[in-house]
């Protein structure tokens, strides 16, 4: 499980902005061709948090749409997995826009 290891990484981080002060609550954003599982995030962060300067902070997980354009028709569209080819042309050289995001957009901490 990854996640585990990504939930550790988001706790450092946050703990290093919050410079002492307790955490009450994270967003964060996920994209929907990240290969990250958010029930997997929500669970690990529980786990990882305990005794830490985020013990009991509430985790807002905000899932982003994939974004494709194919590099042969411009065609925008939502992308829902890695390889999937374009919409409206059928080509299969479409450029991942947005969907692979894996980051913390905002960290509420005590005053």
């Amino acid at each position: 499980m990854h996640e585990m290891s990504i939930v550790q990484g988001i706790v450092e981080v946050c703990e290093k902005y919050a410079a002492g002060r307790r955490i009450l609550s994270i967003d964060l954003e996920i994209g929907e061709l990240s290969s990250i599982v958010p029930e997997a995030i929500e669970f690990c962060f529980e786990a990882s948090t305990r005794e830490t300067l985020l013990d009991g902070a509430r985790l807002n997980i905000l899932m982003l749409n994939g974004q494709g354009k194919c590099l042969d028709c411009n065609f925008s569209f939502h992308l829902s997995e890695l390889y999937a080819s374009c919409q409206q042309c059928g080509s299969n050289r479409v450029q991942i826009v947005a969907g692979e995001e894996l980051r913390v957009k905002e960290i509420e901490v005590e005053d």
